[in-house]
């Protein structure tokens, strides 16, 4: 999201192991169960409120850590707003409209998987857009996702005609998108501290996702119990201390460490909704879910971040 700038050798080697390892699976916890909570709660709430209050709470929670920690934002009149302007549409409040309303119809574990496709959109867009070129493994990495995500997409008799809910899969196929995108943009970003950048992108993504809401929805609801505690989740959670921990790893451990982390966030939320949701496990799942994250780890052995 922002930059970390170089790793601390001292912090790395330093690190426990056990840590790290604690560490992981929390963010995989909650970033897998994020999709859980987002098929729970829009069966009680609009889909554009659930994305306003997750944001608000994760707003509020980012800012108070980034003060506490000595940071200050920086004046309305510096450049960096207009980065984390763009950011904030991007990277969350646009895409997380699209998955909750992706998400009415759309199987939790299905929606993880289908967001798992970020990392090689991403390398399709990095050749156009930075330095970083495509590399024969890394499009054989592409292509082998691309071949997932097909599969998602036809119907369980493998005839040609789309399945009945692939407009909700295309949103969720969308924020995936803007994913890609954001990773692009923040990568030329000007150099910021992790919180304040963070604090910056939730606080005008949370007046965004709220002015959507109230002109696309009315007037603010009151959640119900569930949708609450869904809220809360998410917003203190996957969007709030995750992106403090996610920060965290990266500065300790590297990109390559978190990328790995991310491989298992599909299979945490395709059990979770299976559990939790009892939703059913469909063996197009299986076999996307392991082709597209074989296409991940190819794609990553041509040398992508």
């Amino acid at each position: 999201m922002a930059h970390t700038g170089t790793i601390d050798s001292k912090k790395t080697t330093g690190l426990n192991g056990l840590t790290l390892l604690a560490v992981a699976l929390f963010l995989i916890l909650v970033w897998g169960s994020a999709f859980t909570m987002v098929g729970v709660a829009v069966r009680s709430l609009s889909a554009d409120w659930l994305v306003s209050y997750r944001m608000s709470v994760a707003a509020f929670i980012v800012l108070a850590y980034s003060r506490f920690a000595g940071h200050r934002l920086p004046p309305l009149r510096n450049t960096r707003w207009i980065w984390y302007s763009v950011i904030a549409v991007t990277g969350a409040s646009l895409p997380f409209v699209l998955l909750a309303h992706g998400q009415k119809t759309v199987d939790s574990g299905l929606t993880a998987i289908l967001v798992g496709t970020m990392p090689l959109i991403t390398i399709v867009l990095a050749h156009f857009f930075t330095a970083e070129k495509l590399t024969a493994m890394k499009l054989i990495g592409f292509l082998m996702g691309f071949i997932g995500i097909v599969v998602l997409f036809l119907p369980t008799d493998f005839t040609f005609a789309l399945v009945s809910d692939w407009r909700a899969q295309l949103l969720i196929l969308l924020a995936s998108f803007c994913y890609a995108v954001t990773t692009v943009i923040a990568s030329r970003t000007p150099e910021t501290p992790s919180p304040v950048g963070a604090a910056m992108m939730l606080l005008i993504g949370a007046g965004l996702s709220t002015i959507w809401a109230a002109a696309s929805s009315g007037p603010p609801p009151m959640p119900d119990k569930t949708a609450l505690l869904c809220v809360l989740g998410l917003g203190l959670g996957s969007t709030a201390i995750a992106t403090v921990t996610y920060l965290w790893v990266i500065d300790v451990a590297g990109p390559s460490v978190m990328a790995r982390i991310n491989y298992f966030v599909p299979v945490c939320s395709v059990i979770l909704g299976v559990i939790l949701l009892k939703e059913e496990l469909d063996w197009r799942i299986f076999v996307a879910l392991f082709v597209i994250l074989l296409g991940v780890v190819v794609s990553k052995m041509g040398g992508a971040d």
